[in-house]
């Protein structure tokens, strides 16, 4: 796949930067880890149960096992069992004060819906992250929890670290999201799980929608209008979830990568099993049969209430488009790995009202523009989005080293330009690739051998 080797960079020691180059078709079978959105609530959930709860197919990368280590720290019994994980729940309005802070790594997922977890309880916890995190901006979740009656002390702008004090009870809200975010519709409806009364969350734009399904396989009552093209999500609290078995389908933004790599790549014919398919997270695939993709649905099926299939994807000429800006919030986490296959499209992609991205990880608007620029790509940066004017289907000429900002999505989205490239693509650190995708070099090497 390439050559390895070591640089002090970041102000970390060592990291470890890659040169990932052509190595033929994609082909034969893969699956991706268990999708990280429903990993994240399965835990959780399962840790304000009373009783054991069983999740299968857990993605078991970084993010997903701070939101473990917060929730033990909380009282929750969190342990592995084979391949599946065991969680013995404390129940609602029991999570205990923890006696250290919450370290989140690089998940803004993990501290704002424990944020809400927090929220109406009668605890104070303190949360930190990693220098990534600390610069995401908290504030979209502190005000409305701060509506509820927590309080925070903060760094500058609502950033990590910070500490947060429960109040139990807590005071129910009307929220309508001032932004597109499943993150602060969750953290809202958590906090709401213990508070008294009616917790409601309007939504102008629909965004996933993993925590209404999951709450009601664990038991809760969650109401869901849609009223004049807003989705209105409603539930009374306090609320008792019931234990219950969960197998969590593979991540559609993990399968995203290997769908473009084999749509780029000359040759290739891969199939993606098992494949999370909820259609508030299915945009990229939706963008790529727009662009052209031969992309064929196979075993459609249902697992643990989230429609899933088997996606088998085979190399084609892709063609530039304009990406219609409401389909954003089904697929913001891809849209970096769909600018590089705007760049091997025919034609240009134009992508507008994508201003979420600056304030992600990295600033993943700047960053992909500057790291397919270095790739040989002709991008243009605007400020809410790209313009990217493909190369027909030629191999970029490649090149870096790649800056990837400790963002896990630039590091694998470029990964997969350097498979369509002539000289690979160099990017400075695979490291944060461990917080969403451990095994993905490795299932790269075993697609592309």
């Amino acid at each position: 796949m390439g050559a390895v080797k070591a640089q002090a960079i970041y102000g970390y020691a060592f990291v470890t930067s890659h040169r990932f180059s052509s190595r033929g078709p994609l082909t034969g079978r893969i699956r991706v880890p268990g999708d990280k959105s429903i990993s994240h609530r399965s835990l959780m959930f399962g840790a304000l149960a009373v009783g054991r709860s069983r999740i299968s197919g857990l993605l078991e990368g970084e993010d997903v096992l701070a939101t473990a280590a917060a929730l033990r720290a909380m009282g929750a019994r969190i342990e592995k069992d084979g391949d599946d994980w065991i969680v013995d729940g404390v129940g609602v309005g029991t999570l205990l004060q923890p006696q250290q802070a919450l370290d989140m790594g690089n998940s803004g997922t993990s501290t704002r819906l424990l944020m809400g977890l927090v929220a109406s309880h009668g605890i104070t916890a303190t949360f930190t992250g990693d220098a990534s995190l600390s610069k995401r901006p908290m504030g979209r979740v502190i005000d409305p929890l701060s509506a509820m009656g927590a309080s925070f002390t903060s760094s500058p702008g609502g950033t990590l670290p910070l500490v947060m004090q429960g109040l139990q009870p807590a005071v129910p809200i009307s929220y309508r999201l001032p932004v597109a975010s499943a993150q602060v519709k969750s953290a809202v409806l958590l906090a709401g799980l213990n508070t008294p009364g009616t917790t409601k969350v309007i939504e102008p734009v629909p965004t996933r929608d993993h925590t209404e399904r999951m709450l009601r396989g664990f038991g809760v009552d969650v109401q869901v209008e849609e009223r004049d093209g807003e989705r209105i999500i409603k539930l009374t609290g306090p609320c008792d979830l019931e234990p219950c078995d969960i197998t969590v389908p593979g991540d559609p933004s993990s399968a995203a990568f290997f769908a473009v790599a084999a749509s780029i790549v000359p040759g290739s014919d891969l199939v993606i099993e098992n494949v999370g398919l909820n259609p508030t997270r299915d945009g990229i695939f939706r963008v790529l049969g727009q662009m052209g993709a031969s992309i064929d649905y196979l075993e459609e099926r249902e697992v643990g209430g989230e429609p899933v299939a088997d996606l088998r994807v085979r190399h084609a000429q892709l063609k530039g488009i304009e990406v219609d800006p409401s389909i954003a919030p089904s697929m913001i986490d891809e849209f970096p790995v769909l600018f590089v296959a705007a760049a091997l499209a025919q034609g240009t992609t134009v992508t507008t009202g994508l201003e979420e991205l600056r304030v992600k990880e990295s600033d993943r608007l700047a960053a992909m523009a500057a790291a397919l620029k270095l790739a040989g790509a002709d991008v243009e940066e605007r400020d809410d989005g790209l313009v990217i004017r493909g190369s027909g289907g030629k191999a970029l000429p490649g090149g870096g080293v790649i800056t990837t900002h400790l963002d896990h999505r630039i590091a694998m989205s470029m990964a997969v330009a350097g498979l369509a490239s002539k000289a690979g693509v160099e990017v400075d650190s695979t490291e944060p690739i461990a917080t969403s995708f451990p095994n993905f070099t490795a299932l790269l090497d075993e697609a592309a051998s």
